[in-house]
């Protein structure tokens, strides 16, 4: 005990409370299928009173940790669903797809299939960019004479990097805010890491698959949906408003790298913050969207209205993640966890990516999974020296564990299934195999590019 600086054993209390914690939450959810928010809220009250704070601490600390982490991410996520919930109500998004695929039928298709999932699931909820790109790897599939998963699972390896690795999407939003990281390294990072990632999961493993007569055949009829609207917004369009806000927020923090003070570096300043940058691409949205057909405007309406609902929850599981980042860090439980954790040598980078693989295989939600071990790795990084990229690993680490072992606990692996036909063991040799790879892949990616942070 004398490597954490304690005289004795009931000053591990905090501790104990903390490590107890994790288990009861995953009991709670999982056997008594209490909401993610409610059990998160009630382990960080457990946890500060069983650490010995008062009844009156233990409810401060649990606001101010709710309070600080929703005034950012609130914003954030709620910006960020009304741009996917305009860019999808738009019906560009089909026609994005064609125009970067082209002509492209081998494994040049299969890249670009993975950067559609990668650009378009960006703005775009997981669950409403596969429904809408699905039926666009069905038709490149038969047009090049290939089985659909040929082109699905690099789709569906780019849709889930996009939602874990790339802010604005929810979950390295909340993440970085809770570890104090800037968003536009994370975008970096993500990027870095992402890439690599994106290609062993999707084209590389679909090819292997394909070429040793293992890749199952997806029922085309469960994947048939509407086409796109012919007045809806072009592809060139749909792809300059994604990349409005991400170039902006990047140009911004480039230029701040620099160390420049002139008229540039201020408005960049202004329009390069992520609030302004998501305002500017909603508002440029609306514009687009709003010069086309009455049809599409009622989408529009219908849409924003919808993007909300899932917002609203992801906004409720990231506060009650920052109540309890907050718990560990007022009762003393985090300086004790990251003593003790480095007393056997790990890093940030692992332990918060080992944390989200055991909470994700656990209880099967990515965003709690990664929100958790933010909160459990948050001390970690309070007393080391960091840059800004090795902060923004240790977000992507903690992303990537996260991704890890898709299964039948987690929805995401439901709507595959559901989506493409396939058997409950078809989509466990396939999207679970792949989620496993990304993770694996992502996390040896930021090992390697934490030797140049």
């Amino acid at each position: 005990m004398a490597e954490l600086g304690l005289d004795s054993l009931s000053d591990l209390r905090p501790l104990f409370a903390t490590l107890a914690a994790i288990p009861l939450l995953l009991w709670l959810v999982l056997k008594w299928k209490i909401p993610a928010f409610t059990a998160l809220i009630g382990v960080s009250l457990i946890a500060a009173l069983a650490a010995g704070m008062s009844a009156e601490s233990a409810y401060a600390t649990i606001t101010a940790g709710m309070g600080g982490t929703l005034g950012f991410i609130a914003v954030i996520v709620g910006l960020g669903s009304l741009f996917g919930a305009l860019l999808e109500a738009g019906g560009g998004l089909p026609k994005l797809a064609r125009l970067l695929i082209g002509q492209r039928r081998g494994f040049g298709g299969q890249v670009m299939a993975g950067l559609i999932g990668l650009v378009v699931a960006i703005p775009v909820f997981f669950d409403v960019a596969l429904i809408v790109l699905a039926p666009v790897v069905v038709a490149l599939a038969r047009q090049a004479g290939r089985p659909v998963l040929a082109f699905g699972l690099p789709l569906l390896a780019g849709l889930a990097i996009a939602h874990a690795f790339i802010p604005p999407t929810p979950g390295p939003v909340a993440v970085a805010e809770i570890l104090g990281a800037d968003l536009a390294w994370v975008m970096l990072a993500g990027l870095a890491a992402g890439v690599p990632a994106l290609l062993v999961a999707g084209p590389v493993f679909a090819t292997v698959l394909e070429r040793t007569g293992q890749l199952p055949e997806a029922r085309l009829d469960q994947i048939e949906t509407e086409a796109a609207p012919d007045d809806g917004v072009s592809g060139h369009m749909v792809l300059a408003l994604i990349l409005l806000p991400l170039v902006l927020i990047l140009a911004q923090a480039l230029l701040a790298l620099t160390g420049a003070n002139g008229a540039l570096a201020g408005a960049l300043a202004v329009v390069g913050h992520p609030f302004a940058a998501l305002m500017i691409g909603c508002a440029a949205a609306g514009v687009v969207v709003a010069g086309k057909s009455q049809t599409i405007r009622g989408r529009v309406r219908l849409g924003i209205a919808e993007a909300f609902a899932p917002a609203g929850a992801v906004i409720l599981v990231t506060g009650a993640g920052g109540a309890f980042k907050q718990v560990l860090v007022d009762t003393g439980a985090g300086g004790q966890l990251a003593g003790l954790v480095l007393g056997f040598g790990l890093t940030p980078i692992v332990l918060g990516y080992v944390l989200a693989v055991i909470i994700r295989v656990a209880q099967g939600s990515a965003t709690v999974a990664m929100i958790t071990a933010a909160g459990m790795t948050a001390p970690l990084l309070a007393g080391q020296d960091m840059t800004g990229f090795a902060q923004a690993l240790v977000v992507i680490a903690i992303a990537a564990g996260a991704s890890a072992l898709s299964h039948v606990n987690d929805s995401g692996f439901w709507l595959v299934n559901r989506i493409f036909g396939l058997s409950e063991a078809a989509t466990l040799k396939t999207w679970t195999v792949s989620t496993t790879l990304l993770s694996i892949t992502g996390l040896i990616a930021c090992l390697a590019l934490g030797v140049l942070a």
